[in-house]
């Protein structure tokens, strides 16, 4: 969006410093505890790095393929499917999509963009609760 445009809609800003960032930090740590914890965890009693890995990679992967996203569509270029971004989310990279998000302001107002993802990270929560809490019943029976 151009400035002039953004201008005449104040409400509709496409960049600058993220707003009630002390909140939104605070959210974020709060969010990445249980993967974080439950990663670790497995790491240091030797069971596997793959989630530590996993977390990681695909959060600087879906981070990146944000910024990128971004910058097509303010060049009103080909942009990237919704259902990639997702399954970047899906497959553990929620964290970095949800920085890149509010960094550049991308994806924040499309409602149905927005369920989606908040339902990933909420499955992703569950996971853990699950498996670190109630013993790994819950996604056993699936």
């Amino acid at each position: 969006m151009s400035d002039a445009r953004s201008r005449n809609n104040p409400g509709r800003q496409s960049g600058g410093p993220v707003r009630h960032w002390r909140l939104k930090g605070l959210l974020f740590v709060i969010l990445c505890a249980l993967p974080l914890y439950g990663s670790l965890s497995f790491w240091l009693r030797g069971v596997t790095v793959i989630p530590l890995a996993a977390y990681g990679i695909v959060s600087l992967l879906a981070f990146l393929l944000y910024w990128h996203d971004k910058r097509r569509a303010r060049a009103e270029q080909w942009r990237t499917p919704e259902n990639i971004l997702h399954a970047l989310e899906f497959a553990g990279g929620w964290p970095g999509g949800l920085l890149a998000q509010q960094l550049f302001r991308h994806k924040t107002r499309k409602v149905s963009f927005q369920v989606l993802f908040w339902l990933i990270v909420l499955l992703h929560q569950v996971f853990w609760i699950d498996l670190l809490f109630v013993g790994g019943h819950l996604f056993a029976l699936i």
